[in-house]
Formats: structure tokens, C-alpha cells, sequence
């Protein structure tokens, strides 16, 4: 059975915040505001998973309103959604991700964000990919204010 996952977050920028992107920080002068660590990508990754497999979404299973999960490192969060997933039988086929924001850039940072993810869902980086995009100057991730990110994946249950 093959199944295709959708997932999208967005966070607003603060000063006083690390920017987390796929489980990599990322030197720059405003960080993702959010409950846990705001990471966006593996938030959007998450949420794929959760939608290809039919099982809730991020903010059911992590509350915001829930203390525990209060400056969670999101890889943590993405490694318990992934051990309870592969429990089930499911594996990645692959995953493929765009995260927009005006700054900073994405890809010096790409190989390392897709190794860091590849170790934690233990298919290592080739099935997944991540593409960088800027906001050029329009909306709220073009006058640097926001970071999204857009996930998509194809699981395979066995």
C-alpha cells in the first residue's frame, strides 16, 4: 500500500529565538517563534507522516497547550511520530520539502539538514530533498517576518 502525506507550518520571526531548520540551528539574528523549538520543516514533516498514515496531526499529538512539549526539540517529536509509524509497517519512500523565507539562505545548509533528518527516520539522506525559496520582498516571508515550510511524502506500508 503506498500512501502520499501532506504537511505545511509556518512561524513568525523574533529576535531573542535559535533558528532551527530540520533539526540544524542555523546562525542568524531572529529565530522561529513557537511552543517547541519552532522548527517548520520537521513540524511540516511531521504533519506528512501523520496525514499519508491517518494518523492526526502534529498539534493533537504534541499540544501547545501542554507544558511537556514547551522548547521541545522537534527532532525528538519527529523520532517518537517515527518509531510509533515504523511500529506500524510503514517506510519512507521518500520525502520532499520547500522551506520559504527571505534569510537566510537554505541551501548551505541543505546537506546537513537532510543527514540530520535521514538519521533520525534511519533512511539516511537520499530520500530526502530540500529546496530553498525566498518571498521576494512580498508578504510576510518577504519582508523577513515569517518561515514556512511544505512537506510531502510517500510511505509505503509493508
Amino acid at each position: 500500500m503506498l500512501r502520499i502525506g501532506l504537511g505545511r507550518d509556518l512561524h513568525r520571526l523574533v529576535e531573542g529565538r535559535r533558528f532551527v531548520l530540520g533539526g540544524v540551528e542555523i546562525p542568524f539574528e531572529k529565530g522561529e517563534l513557537g511552543h517547541s523549538d519552532g522548527d517548520v520543516l520537521i513540524h511540516a514533516v511531521i504533519d506528512a507522516l501523520l496525514g499519508a498514515t491517518g494518523s492526526g496531526d502534529i498539534g493533537a499529538l504534541f499540544p501547545p497547550a501542554d507544558d511537556t512539549w514547551k522548547d521541545a526539540a522537534s527532532l525528538e517529536l519527529l523520532s517518537i511520530v517515527w518509531e510509533k509509524l515504523r511500529g506500524e509497517g510503514w517506510i519512507i519512500v521518500n520525502i520532499d520539502c520547500v522551506v520559504s523565507c527571505e534569510r537566510p539562505a537554505v541551501l548551505p545548509h541543505r546537506e546537513k539538514i537532510r543527514e540530520t533528518l535521514g538519521r533520525v527516520l534511519g533512511t539516511g539522506p537520499g530520500p530526502i530533498f530540500l529546496k530553498g525559496k525566498t518571498g521576494e520582498g512580498s508578504d510576510a516571508i518577504g519582508r523577513g517576518e515569517a518561515v514556512e515550510a511544505v512537506a510531502v511524502c510517500l510511505l509505503e506500508r509493508r
